[in-house]
């Protein structure tokens, strides 16, 4: 029995990190995780991060999905140093682009005696199988089966030249070692032993001319010079058959260092986050909307449920990932100065909406008005409204504070922009008197006479004039929200009156004194 092991390196050549999406429908947030780490542990290091697009499985593409990958990473503001737009030394960054390259690797294998050809058709493992499962076993192509079937190792060497001469299909297959010992040292898991007598022999090269992601991910490893495979454990079952890749190639002293991430959870902890929780809770698990190109099905994003970059970045970054200490809001620059694998937890980390909405809630407060106004002026234009930037500022910071997301602020604004021309029954009933258009006639000749230019200016007005009269404070502040909102709700009354302007609070005092009867 041997051991077949990849040993920690030092870190003495320059760090360079992929992200290598599938562009097989939309990237779930899952991956915009892996991304993220691979981005930060490659900017604490002066190191490169790379993307490139992992499309072998031809028969899966989805139009689309490749675009749909480079504008989350746009919106995110993550910057890849080389790939498929950026370019690069290591070009091209699309695997389907370096076709021609991986049929000579899958051969190397073969000549060594590490790979061989399988000749077996769809129909013939197919009959196998449900043989296997009438005896209640489960199939597996491996050291114990592959002699029974028909490959170039069942087959002798004329059977096989007859073959491939009469250019049969095949596929190549990775010939495990019987009973060797696979030693994987995994950056966060630490060791990781698995011997080869439970592995099958996975398929290389396919019959349609197309590596398999095992061998292209190797190969294209291999020759950018990938100095750290960062990537979700779904992928730790197949390290062992890329270990052994290195070693059959004879890259043993370049090969890279693993490190497999936690998955996200389901908010209840039971499984891997997918979309349907985030159908069912509510919550969007991708970037961005999707729309599926064969279904029209549309699935929600994060950018169109009002969650800032920033936002995303923060909360991703800490779900797996301990900084230490109790600080939770971290600018990117931050993220990178801390980020560490040793603080990468084993285990999975659980989606929490309530502290991902907390997180856009903060960014949005800390977020410049001008920024955040970009957001509100897209919705004005939908609706036909035209205000200028300064006014629409102003709005912003008088609402944000009440905002978890971006798509709150047109619900929370509209009366910065439409006078209302109905009022809230129940609050009419509870607060319009008899006397109350005589009280709003008198405010209105207060503030047409006075001159402010502050907040605290119009509140100082308005509650003198409450209590010189001996009023009741609430009833009139309610009776004014209506009357320049059209229910009970908004930021103060002072604040209202400010931003709108003197002209338009008491064209709205005057239209509701005319058109509300009790």
């Amino acid at each position: 029995m041997g051991i077949i092991e990849n040993k920690d390196k030092d870190m003495e050549k320059q760090v360079r990190v992929r992200f290598a999406p599938s562009p097989t429908g939309p990237l779930h947030i899952g991956g915009v995780r892996t991304a993220l780490y691979n981005y930060l542990f490659a900017k604490k290091h002066n190191g490169q991060f790379i993307l490139r697009i992992e499309d072998t499985d031809q028969g899966r593409l989805v139009s689309g999905a490749e675009e749909y990958i480079i504008e989350t990473f746009d919106w995110l503001g993550i910057k890849f140093d080389e790939g498929i737009r950026e370019g690069g030394s290591f070009a091209p960054y699309r695997q389907s682009d370096r076709k021609s390259i991986y049929k000579d690797y899958a051969m190397q294998l073969v000549e060594k005696g590490w790979a061989y050809y399988a000749f077996d058709t769809p129909e013939e493992l197919e009959a196998i199988r449900k043989t296997y499962e009438l005896e209640k076993k489960n199939f597996q192509y491996d050291n114990l089966t592959r002699t029974q079937m028909r490959n170039s190792i069942s087959l002798n060497q004329t059977q096989v030249k007859e073959l491939l001469d009469k250019e049969t299909p095949y596929v190549i297959r990775f010939k495990f070692p019987e009973n060797t010992e696979i030693k994987l040292h995994d950056m966060i898991r630490k060791e990781v032993v698995m011997n080869t007598n439970i592995l099958d022999d996975k398929v290389l090269y396919k019959s349609d001319g197309m590596p398999t992601y095992h061998l292209a991910n190797v190969v294209d490893d291999h020759l950018m010079q990938i100095t750290h495979v960062i990537r979700g454990e779904e992928w730790l079952p197949s390290c062992p058959l890329h270990v052994m890749l290195y070693k059959a190639f004879g890259w043993e002293n370049t090969m890279p260092q693993f490190a497999h991430l936690p998955l996200l959870l389901k908010p209840d902890g039971n499984g891997k986050l997918s979309k349907r929780d985030g159908d069912r809770l509510g919550f969007p698990v991708f970037p961005l909307q999707w729309e599926d190109p064969k279904t029209q099905e549309i699935s929600s994003g994060y950018r169109e449920s009002g969650y800032l970059p920033k936002a995303v970045i923060n909360f991703l970054a800490l779900l797996g990932w301990n900084p230490g200490g109790e600080k939770e809001l971290f600018k990117i620059e931050e993220l990178i100065d801390l980020f560490s694998m040793e603080r990468i937890s084993k285990g999975g980390a659980k989606f929490d909406l309530e502290k991902a909405k907390w997180f856009n809630h903060q960014y949005i407060q800390m977020e410049q008005n001008q920024t955040l106004a970009k957001e509100l002026l897209k919705v004005l234009a939908e609706k036909n409204l035209n205000f200028p930037m300064e006014y629409v500022e102003k709005v912003v910071g008088q609402i944000k504070e009440r905002c978890n997301f971006t798509n709150d602020f047109w619900d929370q604004s509209y009366f910065f922009f439409i006078a209302p021309n109905n009022y809230d029954e129940k609050v009419v009933k509870k607060h319009w008197k008899a006397e109350t258009p005589t009280y709003l006639e008198q405010i209105t000749q207060l503030l047409n006479s006075n001159t402010y230019s502050t907040t605290e200016e119009i509140d100082h007005l308005l509650h003198d004039y409450i209590k010189d009269n001996d009023l009741n404070m609430g009833n009139i502040m309610n009776t004014l929200r209506l009357v320049l909102v059209g229910k009970s709700m908004g930021p103060s009354i002072s604040e209202i009156i400010f931003v709108i302007g003197k002209e338009e609070t008491l064209g709205r005092i005057g239209n509701a004194i005319k058109h509300i009867n009790i």
